[in-house]
This record gives structure tokens, C-alpha cells and sequence, in this order.
């Protein structure tokens, strides 16, 4: 059929005007009566009426055959039309498109050509009820479109016959089946939409509702949840709490519509707080209103996606008959009120969690016991979610019950698959109250990208993946560490509590730290194992501090942390948790960089805790040692080696490892006095991003200079170490890394960085102007105050310069032009990311820091530079 319509006569141009501001008129009247007195349920049928009225008419303008029938489709069909939702429509034809004659083609033309003139966005397509079938059996998703049918004009008979058909070519089993991978797939492609999560497509959103209805209606069990209750699929509660959930998500979408002036379905960033604004939540002391929405919003979808579970289990047993398949016994008889059907786990009794309360927990160490178990029937799933309310003082102060609770800590299979089952069901929620205050709720901070909840479950995910020896080449040293740990149920309890009391106000890691201390004594742990839980949770934030703001190469920074760390015990856990923990906040957040830091600080104080830590002067040694045996394979001589480093100090010998001291030496020793710039890239050796060494006669505007070149190739600095010797040339070493790091082969990128930079710097070109930068949605809509912090270090040789801003490409470039026109001297630099906030720290010295007035001035142009 031709896309290509005919022009319209007055009269008709004329109707379309006038259906178009009956559409308009008839949608503002919607939205004012909405808004009004918000009723989603009243919304979408109204707005469903509306059109389907339209419809009508238009149809009836263009004088169709009486054969076709006009029908409505997808979700427009179930009579649910949200604000700015396609309308999809089905025109049925009593023969194919191709024998149709020129005059019925030219009226479809007009029809489908008054519709988008009207205003109308539909999705339409033009078929006999065979070629529904045939595209029905071929595509699910077309065979789902087709399942909600409603008739708006035309032939009622040929309308039957779509229906009949359509239904009779449906296999429920089979399309039962094809839902749920297709679900499975839908939610792996929207897992991590967290911060701004799609209320119809992720797990929980309306999407899952309407595939519980989908498959209830391919199975002939009914087409609403009231029908549902009747054929017992669900119960009275289940069909009351469905709805509730349904209406929240229902009205979240409107408004999202209604916000955004189009189709929008995701929770984003730009209409988080108008939102929260609407569900007349405001910010209080230590939650925003947006957190408290989206907090909401979490606990409805978990909630969604729990009954999902149940009714999809409970509509499988009755397709495939195995609900009437005797219980058998578990192996080994471990336990008298379980058994197994069809593979998954049964309780005997339905009220067996009320009278035996201990089988709650008992529940998930039996899947821990039995690999054979598939998972647990929809009844069983039923009377978990129930007994979860029946979980109160009375029932956390049992002694057997705190035993069970640890045994699934220390049980050697499967910890955090239960413990996110658990988590799903509200058990483990109602077990730990203050776990369950954190469930769904968002932090809107730049850098975790997942509910506190999630993040923790994630975190614990990451310290059993430490314990899979199969999983040993992803991190190495932890799964060598995590396998010589005794009583890793420690370590678990302290992933499960460093977090547990974010979003209260106050300190979370002192909060938590007394959470743990009752949970610690009330559960009979050892006085050893309740110290080390307690100061895991207080202190997990030191050891990714030291690592990413302090000098590793000072041993005063070394002897501090060590000094509050004490035991090498100690240091293993506060290791393990610390990695783990970073790599749970987002899948951006982690690097090599940070991996290589970390374990650098952890076998530099290891060292040190045993006693094998060198003096300064051993250490020194050490180096040139290590360096001088490198060099030595290159057949340069030992007197050319010490002319070059005796135009060196300690400090240069003790802020750089052995490797990159003979790759200095090996590229500079024959022209330390080079008058053009020399610059040298290599593959960092941390794994990821390069190393680039700059060497040239000190200028400047140095510092500035490099950070706009790597700002311009969209290259982020993770260190910079800047140092100056005694002849006045620069020898500064960087390490940078592209955002999008996975696609990236270093390699190739050697010679063009060499070349470039080389340029930039031997030209001296003035500094460009400074242009206001692109921020991140996230960032304009959760900004972060600027904090600059001086202070003298430890030694109180230099000045420590900490800033926490929000990030955004020339962020260095801006600090840098602060420092130029105070004359400060930068001698180290260390740029933690983390999403889009940054923590960055700097080894600064200079005249101006020792006038209090300066140091004033120069915080304040630091605040203003770094506002957004």
C-alpha cells in the first residue's frame, strides 16, 4: 500500500480540525480533572473513552466496506491509555492488502492520514484474520499485542472471528514459556537503570503486571485480578496489594507524562523532585524528597515483583499439572515440615511458618543444603511473604533463631543467593529492622548508583565471589586472602551492616558501628569476632581514603594507617571489605588504578605489621638496586646511571617505584638536558589506561598546559606525581584513563600522545579561554556544594589541599589556573572519581600559603571555580 497520501478535500480538512480540538479539548479537560483530584483508574478509562469516541467517528466519515472492523490493540485495547501512550490499532480486512482495488486503498489512506492530522499517534496495521495468525505464530510479541483485543467500529462478525482465531493458535504452555524468557531478557536490559529506573519495563514496573495478566489470559484463567481470586490464582490480600501497587505505578507514569509532555517512562533525573513536589513529599533533614519518592517506588516494585514470582509459579503447576504431584520427602529427611514437588521446596502444612515459627530461616539454610532444590513453590512463597509480619521482638530475641541466621552466614554455598531471596521476601528485612528502613532507598550523592539495599547485597556478593575458587583470576590476592580467612561470616556481617544505617542523619559508620555492637552481642559472637565487626563497619571508609587522597610513598602516611589498623587480621578484612564495597557502588566507579592503589597500601602495611619494612635509607637502596638491575639489561653503564640520579633527591627516589625509575633513567640519561620536551607513553601496569612520563625545562604554566591536552582527547587524570630537579627541568608522571576504558587499546594511542603533548608543550601556547562546561543531568539536578580543605600534612612540609566537587570535563584545568595565579606549586596530585562527584587531593607548597589572608582568598576562588 502506498505511503504516499492524497491530497485532502476542504471538507475533510475541515473535519480533522475539528476532531483534533475536540481531542485537545476533551485531553485538557482530562488533565485539569486529574490533577484536581488525582485518579489514575478514572484517567485511563476517560482517555480511553475519549478516543475510542473519535474513532468512531472518523471511521464512520470515511464511509468504509461493511467487511473491515476497526480494532484496538496492545495496551489500548486492555482500556488502559495513558497521556502521550501510541495508540495501536488493528484493521481487519476481509481480503489481503494486495488484491484490495485502488478505492478502498485510497480511503485507508485517508483514514490513517486523519488520525495523525487529528493528533492521533498511532501504531496501526491492516490485515485479514490469517495473516494475524500466521504473524502470530511467528512473533510473540505480536501474539501478545493481539491478546487484548477490543472492537471500536465495523464488522462484529469478522471481529469474532479475529478473536476465535487468534486464541485457538495459542499454546499456553508454550506462550507461558516465551513470556517468561522474554521477561527475563527484558529485565537483564533494564537491571541497571537504577537512578532513573523505567517504571513500565524493569522488574516490578507495570510490564510485569500486565505479563502475570497475559499469561492468566492465554491459559483461559480470566483477564483481571478479580478473576483471578475467583480461580484461586491469587488470593483476596494479594488482589488488594496488586492493585494498590498498580495504581502508585499507574499514577507515576501519568504524571511522568504529564511532566514531561511526551511519552516518558522512566523516573529521570529532571522530574524527580516535581514528582516527589506532587506526591506532596518535601525535603526533611537528611532525605530529600526525590529519595523518599524513589524509596516508595523501590518497595512497590519489590513488592510487584514478589507476586509476580507467586502467580507465575502457581499458574506453571496448574498448565503443567504439577500441582497435583504428591509432596515427596527431602533427601535425608532434613526436615519434617518440607518436602519437594516438581523440584522445587513445599511445606507441608500451610500454616506451618505460624505454628512453628523456626522454619522461617530454616527454610533458606535447606536451599543452602540442597543444591537439588529449584526453588521454592508458589504456596510456600505465599505463606513466607505472610509469616514475615509474624517476625517481631519476640521472635529476634530466640537463641535458635540468631543460630540459624548465622548459619546461613557460614554455610559454604549459596550465602548471598539466600540472603537476596530473603531480602526479596522481607524476611531478611523483618529479621534486621534497621535492613529493612534501607530497602529501596536511593541515594541521590553521585556515586552509588543503587538502592542501599542493593548496594549491600551487592557488596556481599563481591566478598563470596572472593570465595569461589573458580572465580580466583578476577581478583587474585583477594581470592588468595579470602581463602586463608577463618570465619568469613565476619566479613559478611560487616558488608551487611557498613551501610545499614545510611539516610538516619549523623555519622552512618558510627551508627552502624552500634547496630553491629547489639547484633554482635545478642547473636553469643566472640569477643574477637564482635571487635573486628564493629570496627570493619566504623572504619570501612579508611582504607579507600588513604589509598586515593594520601602520598603512599611517605612512610609517616604508611605508619599512621598501620598504626590504627594494628593486626595483620585486621588489614586482610579491612582489604577485603574495602574492595568489595567499591566495586558495589557502580559499575563505573571501579578501575585498575583504584585496584592497584589499594593493593599497594595493603602489602606496603602488611610489610610493616610483620616487620619487614625497610628503613627510609634501606628502602632508597632497595630501589636503585632493582632499577640499576633493569637498566643493566640495556647495556647502559653504571657511571652514565649515576650522573643521571645524582641530579636526583630521596624524594624522588621514595615517591616512585624501582620499574619507573629505570624507565626514566633508560629514556633521560643521555639528555637530561634536552631543550625540547620529552614525552614517553606505555600501557599503564596497573592494567588499564597508560602512564605517561613528561620531561621538560619547567614552565609555567606546566600543569595546566597537560591537564588541557588530556581534557581535550576526553582523557581522565587518576594521578599525577610532579616533580622538579635540581637543574630545573620537570619530571612528571601521570596516569590516565579513557571513560569508556573497555574499548580502548592503549597501545595504539602511544605515539599520538607522545606527539601531540610534546607539541602543546614546546609551542607554549597561551592557555585557551575557559568555557562553561557540560554538566551531567545528575549532577544539575542533585548538585553538590563545592568544599576546598588546606591543611599541613603530617610532617608539615606540605600543604594538603582536599576538594569534593561535583565532576565535569576542565575541572583540573580550572584548579590549575587557581593555583597559577597564587603561585602554588603542585607536587602531587591524586584525582578520585566517583560517578559525578569528585574527591581530589593535592601535595601544594608556596609563598601565599603562609599569609592566612591568601590562603582566605584562595579557598574562596577555588569554591567559586568549582561551583557548577
Amino acid at each position: 500500500m502506498s505511503a504516499t497520501l492524497p491530497a485532502l478535500t476542504e471538507p475533510t480538512v475541515t473535519r480533522a480540525e475539528r476532531w483534533k480540538q475536540e481531542l485537545d479539548s476533551g485531553r485538557a479537560a482530562l488533565r485539569a480533572a486529574f490533577e484536581e483530584k488525582p485518579a489514575a483508574p478514572d484517567l485511563l478509562r476517560k482517555h480511553c473513552a475519549l478516543v475510542d469516541a473519535l474513532l468512531r467517528e472518523v471511521w464512520q466519515a470515511h464511509d468504509l466496506p461493511a467487511g473491515l472492523a476497526l480494532v484496538a490493540v496492545g495496551g489500548y485495547g486492555r482500556g488502559q491509555l495513558f497521556p502521550y501512550s501510541d495508540i495501536d490499532l488493528l484493521i481487519l480486512l476481509d481480503q489481503p492488502a494486495a488484491d484490495t482495488d485502488s478505492a478502498l486503498e485510497e480511503k485507508l489512506q485517508r483514514l490513517i492520514g486523519a488520525w495523525w492530522d487529528m493528533g492521533l499517534e498511532t501504531g496501526h496495521s491492516v490485515r485479514t484474520v490469517e495473516e494475524c495468525v500466521d504473524i502470530a505464530r511467528q512473533d510473540i510479541t505480536a501474539q501478545t499485542n493481539m491478546l487484548e483485543p477490543r472492537l471500536l467500529a465495523g464488522d462484529r462478525k469478522r471481529y469474532k472471528q479475529f478473536v476465535d482465531a487468534t486464541m485457538e493458535a495459542l499454546d499456553p504452555l508454550a506462550f507461558m514459556q516465551a513470556k517468561q524468557l522474554e521477561q527475563r531478557q527484558r529485565h537483564a536490559r533494564f537491571e541497571d537503570t537504577n537512578l532513573e529506573p523505567n517504571v513500565k519495563e524493569r522488574a516490578g514496573g507495570l510490564r510485569d503486571l500486565h505479563h502475570i495478566l497475559w499469561i492468566a489470559r492465554g491459559a483461559g484463567f480470566g483477564k483481571s485480578w478479580r478473576d483471578l481470586v475467583r480461580r484461586s490464582v491469587i488470593t483476596d490480600a494479594e488482589s488488594r496489594d496488586v492493585q494498590r501497587h498498580e495504581r502508585l505505578l499507574h499514577t507515576l507514569r501519568i504524571r511522568l507524562h504529564y511532566l514531561a509532555g511526551r511519552r516518558e517512562d522512566r523516573l529521570i533525573f529532571d522530574l524527580q523532585s516535581a514528582l516527589a513536589k506532587q506526591f506532596g513529599l518535601s525535603n526533611r533533614a537528611h532525605r530529600l524528597a526525590s529519595e523518599q519518592l524513589m524509596q516508595r517506588y523501590y518497595q512497590s516494585a519489590k513488592a510487584v515483583s514478589q507476586i509476580d514470582n507467586i502467580v507465575q509459579q502457581n499458574l506453571r503447576s496448574r498448565l503443567t499439572g504439577a500441582r497435583n504431584v504428591k509432596l515427596q520427602p527431602l533427601a535425608e529427611a532434613s526436615s519434617e515440615h518440607f518436602g519437594l514437588r516438581n523440584e522445587v521446596l513445599a511445606i507441608r502444612r500451610d500454616d506451618t511458618y505460624e505454628k512453628h515459627p523456626e522454619t522461617i530461616l530454616e527454610t533458606f539454610l535447606l536451599l543452602q543444603k540442597h543444591p537439588e532444590i529449584k526453588g521454592i513453590g508458589a504456596n510456600t512463597l505465599r505463606a513466607l511473604w505472610r509469616a514475615r509480619k509474624t517476625m517481631g521482638p519476640a521472635y529476634r530475641r530466640e537463641p535458635r533463631h540468631h543460630e540459624q541466621f548465622l548459619n546461613i552466614l557460614r554455610s559454604p554455598e549459596r550465602v548471598n543467593r539466600e540472603l537476596r531471596r530473603m531480602n526479596q521476601l522481607g524476611i531478611l528485612g523483618a529479621y534486621l529492622p534497621a535492613f529493612g528502613k534501607i530497602v529501596g532507598q536511593m541515594q541521590h550523592d553521585l556515586y552509588h548508583v543503587y538502592t542501599v539495599d542493593e548496594h549491600i547485597l551487592r557488596v556481599m556478593r563481591n566478598l563470596r565471589r572472593f570465595a569461589v575458587p573458580e572465580l580466583a583470576h578476577e581478583f587474585p590476592l583477594c581470592s588468595r586472602l579470602m581463602s586463608e580467612f577463618d570465619k568469613p561470616e565476619v566479613l559478611y556481617l560487616a558488608g551487611l551492616f557498613h551501610d545499614i544505617a545510611k539516610g538516619r542523619g549523623g555519622d552512618h559508620s558510627t551508627l552502624g558501628k552500634a547496630d553491629a555492637a547489639r547484633f554482635c552481642k545478642d547473636h553469643g559472637l566472640s569477643a574477637d569476632d564482635c571487635t573486628l565487626v564493629v570496627w570493619l563497619v566504623e572504619q570501612h571508609l579508611m582504607m579507600s581514603s588513604t589509598a586515593q587522597k594520601k602520598d603512599l610513598s611517605d612512610p609517616e602516611v604508611i605508619q599512621a594507617f598501620a598504626a590504627k589498623v594494628l593486626t595483620e587480621r585486621r588489614l586482610i578484612a579491612l582489604y577485603l571489605v574495602t574492595v568489595a564495597d567499591i566495586r558495589g557502588t557502580s559499575p563505573k566507579v571501579w578501575n585498575a588504578w583504584k585496584g592497584k592503589l589499594l593493593e599497594d597500601l595493603f602489602l606496603i602495611t602488611q610489610r610493616l605489621l610483620t616487620g619487614n619494612m625497610p628503613t627510609v635509607e634501606n628502602s632508597q637502596r632497595a630501589r636503585q638496586d632493582e632499577a640499576r638491575t633493569t637498566l643493566r639489561l640495556y647495556a647502559i653503564d653504571d657511571a652514565a646511571i649515576d650522573k643521571f640520579w645524582a641530579k636526583l633527591d630521596t624524594a624522588y627516589f621514595l615517591r616512585h617505584h624501582s620499574q619507573e625509575i629505570a624507565w626514566h633513567t633508560r629514556t633521560l640519561y643521555y639528555r637530561a638536558r634536552s631543550p625540547e620536551p620529552v614525552i614517553k607513553a606505555r600501557p599503564s601496569r596497573a592494567g588499564e589506561g597508560l602512564q605517561v612520563m613528561v620531561y621538560v625545562q619547567d614552565q609555567e604554566e606546566l600543569f595546566a598546559r597537560i591537564c588541557g591536552f588530556f581534557e581535550s582527547i576526553r582523557y581522565n587524570i587518576q594521578e599525577a606525581r610532579i616533580y622538579t630537579a635540581q637543574y630545573g627541568y620537570a619530571l612528571d608522571t601521570f596516569q590516565v584513563q579513557s571513560p569508556d576504558n573497555a574499548n580502548v587499546d592503549y597501545r595504539d594511542l602511544t605515539a599520538y600522545v607522545e606527539h601531540e603533548l610534546g607539541e602543546r608543550l614546546r609551542l607554549k601556547a597561551p592557555l585557551p579561554p575557559l568555557t562553561s562546561p557540560r554538566i551531567s543531568r545528575q549532577l544539575r539536578h542533585f548538585p553538590i556544594s563545592p568544599e576546598v580543605n588546606i591543611q599541613k600534612d603530617e610532617r608539615g612540609v606540605y600543604q594538603v589541599l582536599s576538594i569534593i566537587a561535583g565532576d565535569r570535563p576542565g575541572l583540573l584545568s580550572r584548579i590549575a589556573r587557581v593555583f597559577l595565579t597564587y603561585g602554588i606549586n603542585l607536587h602531587t596530585a591524586k584525582i578520585n572519581t566517583m560517578g559525578s562527584r569528585a574527591e581530589d587531593t593535592f601535595l601544594i607548597t608556596g609563598d601565599a600559603l603562609a599569609d592566612p589572608k591568601k590562603v582566605v582568598r584562595m579557598e574562596n576562588d577555588l569554591i567559586e571555580t568549582l561551583k557548577v
